[in-house]
């Protein structure tokens, strides 16, 4: 990697799992019933591909030091029961007022800690949301797990339910790092629920690490990746560590700030990796994201399926996603909107029959072509005008680095991200941006982009 390019376009900028970003969502929110309506509307029109659901399970019982997640850290597995049965009640707002019967093609356990529930609430959740539903043709549910509590029962059950996929926070295997994370696995629980996933019939298995941790090096990069290779999941996320102490209510005060690699030497770990996974037949897929040529990811970006949404990457587009849950955010395409961060706001919403966003924002037809040129970008690496000259020449102008450092080309009215550029995705998602562009931070918002 060029190392003054990195230090060059190494600024802060959004992740773009949004857009607009949730930061530039609408100062008057969204009502109620401009959600509702546009989620009928999308839901409507996109009856045959089915809908997506994301379930939050905030609760954690212990604070990972990297984490910037919306959790509530207890040891209180009393708190399971209650919760389960008020996500099962706002599932019920939302199939109330639905024209029809919703079709469900995506569900994805997210938290927090999905395994912190017993197998039996994990089921009474499952089947609750399917009595209330149908499936598509051809669903997938995934779950994410905690190796050091995800037990075999929980694999068992939630296959029994339908989940084919799992993905394991794994992070990284130094000591040293998981000390200052407060995330302490050793690789045998991996290695435990890795092979108990794959025996009982999981088609995809997925790696989270992170990159960019306080203490890391590329002894210890290569360390960890050499026993990721040895499991060889189906899929790997290798995230940049986004540094942001100042977002409120995370944990990411627990090291001090001159441990992180920075610039260059963040990027360096990152390039070792992804030559490893590549060492190893892994294709790199989007951003952060890497999938062996069997993998449902892989093929959805050969056949130009891939998408991305506020779950991260996924192998098929749906224009509706809701979100349950305690801080969940829900899609309908035209219109974003959030859950009540708090539990007991979210909590107080439900047992007032009151649908709980308490944010959320209504796309304007520019936000929708933005948006487009965006997720084109973050899946494929590449997008084309067919409308607005004046947005074409803006964006244009913008580029005019990225386009002389050779990481961006432009033929005719198609831009498209070089080989080089890839790791640059997101400072090229910013010169589209046009409301960060309208409205520049005065305060610290996102990670670095490298």
């Amino acid at each position: 990697m060029n190392t003054e390019l990195i230090r060059k376009y190494n600024v802060p900028g959004p992740r773009y799992t949004s857009y607009p970003t949730v930061p530039y969502w609408g100062e008057k929110g969204i009502s109620i019933e401009d959600w509702e309506s546009t989620l009928i509307s999308a839901f409507l029109e996109s009856q045959g591909e089915g809908i997506s659901l994301y379930i939050h399970l905030p609760f954690c019982e212990s604070l990972c030091t990297f984490c910037g997640c919306h959790k509530k850290i207890t040891k209180r597995h009393e708190v399971e029961d209650p919760y389960i049965k008020t996500v099962l009640k706002e599932w019920k707002l939302y199939t109330d007022f639905l024209p029809t019967v919703p079709k469900i093609k995506e569900i994805h356990l997210g938290g927090g800690t999905p395994t912190f529930f017993s197998t039996e609430n994990l089921k009474l959740l499952i089947e609750g949301i399917l009595s209330r539903a149908e499936l598509a043709e051809q669903y997938e549910f995934s779950f994410e797990g905690h190796p050091n509590n995800t037990t075999k029962e929980h694999l068992l059950t939630l296959y029994d339910l339908g989940f084919r996929r799992v993905s394991y926070g794994v992070q990284d295997y130094d000591p040293k790092v998981q000390f200052a994370i407060n995330r302490i696995q050793p690789f045998e629980n991996v290695k435990r629920v890795h092979e108990w996933s794959k025996k009982i019939g999981y088609n995809s298995v997925n790696h989270d690490l992170v990159f960019g941790l306080p203490h890391q090096n590329l002894k210890g990069i290569e360390h960890t990746i050499n026993k990721t290779n040895e499991l060889k999941p189906d899929r790997i996320a290798f995230y940049s560590y986004a540094h942001v102490p100042w977002m409120k209510g995370n944990g990411q005060r627990g090291f001090d700030e001159a441990d992180l690699p920075k610039n260059d030497e963040k990027r360096a770990l990152y390039e070792l990796g992804k030559q490893m996974f590549y060492d190893q037949d892994y294709v790199e897929i989007g951003m952060d994201h890497f999938a062996l040529k069997s993998d449902s990811l892989y093929k959805a970006m050969q056949n130009g399926s891939l998408h991305r949404n506020f779950m991260g990457y996924t192998a098929g587009a749906t224009k509706v996603m809701i979100g349950l849950g305690m801080s969940a955010i829900s899609d309908s395409w035209y219109s974003f909107a959030q859950n009540e961060k708090s539990l007991k706001d979210y909590e107080k919403r439900v047992e007032r029959m009151e649908v709980p966003i308490f944010r959320g924002h209504l796309l304007s037809n520019t936000d929708l072509m933005i948006r487009q040129h965006i997720l084109d970008l973050m899946c494929r690496f590449e997008t084309e005008f067919s409308g607005s000259d004046s947005h074409f020449i803006q964006v244009k102008s913008r580029l005019t680095d990225l386009i002389r450092d050779e990481l961006v080309e432009i033929s005719g009215r198609k831009i498209k991200i070089t080989e080089a550029g890839i790791p640059f995705v997101r400072n090229v998602c910013m010169a589209f941006d046009e409301r960060l562009h309208q409205n520049k931070p005065q305060k610290k918002l996102f990670s670095q982009t490298v």
